[in-house]
């Protein structure tokens, strides 16, 4: 065994990684070069400068109901992920592997029912299945690189795309959104419960265990490296509860927040079953915030999980804004239209899942929001599947391999885990850009020759 002290020199995988993270600027700095680019675009198309500042200002701030309830899926899934139970489940499953093979696979699949459950919740649930998974492993003496697991991990996420907060399908499946007339009502089983949804989620989670299996660097960066990363091991501290005011008793007693879940517990059954309306963002947050009530019991509990979560969440509150202001420039000039018409123009029914997802992630860069893409990309999607005789689901499905796949090639989403997992986001960020090649050529494949 070579000396702790050692210094191996790093494979191409590695060396990969490290050259995409020296290049790749940070979020913020992202979001201006993109600016730059579209706006520059919008003027060669003819826009008068007048009129792409007012886009760009119109943009900037179209978001903000949206960012605010964004702001509640990651600190509320962030809190909920620090409940006791949560972590125990999470402890104990990081106990069960014997093998380098058998972290990546169950990691994969516990993040990967999270994310299927319900997205929010999978982007905290990466770093932590991460730094437990990787902290037994250590201990178990099994080779664990934690930044590459940490990208495995993230990769599996991606399966929110067609699960039950998939937005985009959520919204088509509801009675009056706003491509009605069009399209009509389309339920779930044919677009996230089509055969080739289901395929495609069962053949990627497959090949992301197979592929981080192989790719895993054989002597990497284990979770002791990382000494801020393993503060997440910490669990929240425990107040006395002698000496406390009768205010802080109050705090402490959970039939308070018992009455708030029952309340809470009450809208969800009238949204769901007195007035049949479908799962949406609201509905997702009130679920998640029952949650938090019932798992950390008490109210004093739940405000000091949130207190330390809001933290993770600063990369939305920020970045969503200024990533609106460029999706500003696509949709109030003729930049959007431009781009999406041409695409309309050339496709056909073989080339046109390929060519919506790849428009798709262009969009995607842009539009931080899965719904907030269809609300843009929708109308063109929906009339270039009728024109060349695909169905629109298939568009829409296409759209969101498009969608995953910005989502895995911009540092937007990485940044924000990094930010919950204590670690530079460009330690990880090259691998995930592999992951995103396999989940393209997957998703492009379905959705070309599977029913759907």
């Amino acid at each position: 065994m070579k000396p702790a002290t050692e210094t191996l020199p790093p494979g191409r995988l590695e060396r990969f990684a490290l050259l995409i993270g020296h290049v790749v600027p940070d979020a913020i700095t992202a979001s201006v070069i993109l600016l730059l680019l579209l706006a520059g675009a919008a003027l060669a198309l003819g826009n008068p400068a007048g009129q792409v500042m007012d886009a760009y200002y119109r943009g900037l701030w179209m978001l903000l109901p949206f960012t605010m309830q964004m702001t509640l899926i990651i600190v509320l899934s962030s809190a909920l992920s620090s409940a006791p139970a949560v972590r125990a489940g999470v402890l104990w499953l990081s106990g069960l592997p014997k093998t380098r093979g058998q972290v990546i696979a169950l990691g994969v699949l516990v993040v990967a029912a999270a994310a299927y459950c319900y997205w929010g919740l999978a982007y905290v649930m990466v770093p932590v299945v991460a730094v437990f998974f990787s902290r037994a492993a250590e201990r178990n003496s099994l080779d664990i690189d934690f930044p590459f697991l940490l990208a495995v991990l993230w990769a599996a996420s991606s399966v929110w795309q067609y699960g039950l907060s998939a937005s985009a399908p959520l919204l088509i499946a509801t009675p009056g959104h706003f491509l009605e007339g069009l399209i009509g009502v389309i339920p779930l089983a044919r677009t996230i419960w089509s055969p080739a949804a289901l395929v495609h989620e069962a053949v990627f989670l497959a090949v992301t265990i197979a592929a981080g299996c192989a790719l895993m660097p054989k002597r990497g960066a284990p979770l002791s490296q990382f000494p801020e990363s393993q503060r997440l091991l910490e669990a929240a501290p425990e107040s006395q509860s002698q000496g406390l005011s009768y205010s802080e008793r109050i705090e402490r007693n959970s039939l308070l927040s018992l009455l708030l879940s029952a309340v809470l517990a009450g809208w969800l059954y009238f949204h769901f079953w007195t007035n049949a309306r479908s799962l949406d963002i609201n509905a997702l947050n009130t679920t998640l915030l029952l949650l938090n009530l019932l798992l950390h019991r008490n109210f004093n509990r739940f405000t000091g999980a949130v207190e330390r979560a809001v933290v993770s969440g600063w990369a939305v509150i920020v970045l969503y804004h200024l990533y609106a202001g460029v999706a500003g420039v696509i949709q109030y000039t003729s930049v959007g239209e431009r781009m999406a018409g041409f695409t309309a123009a050339i496709t056909s029914p073989l080339t046109y899942p390929l060519l919506t997802a790849a428009v798709g992630t262009v969009f995607s860069i842009f539009i931080p929001s899965s719904g907030g893409q269809w609300a843009v990309q929708g109308l063109v999607t929906s009339k270039a599947a009728l024109a060349v005789g695909v169905t629109v689901e298939r568009g829409l499905l296409a759209m969101s391999v498009g969608d995953q796949m910005g989502n895995l090639t911009t540092p937007f989403w990485y940044v924000l885990i990094a930010g919950i997992a204590r670690i530079d986001f460009r330690r990880f960020f090259g691998y995930g850009l592999l992951f995103a090649a396999l989940w393209f050529v997957i998703g492009v494949a379905a959705f070309t020759w599977l029913p759907c």
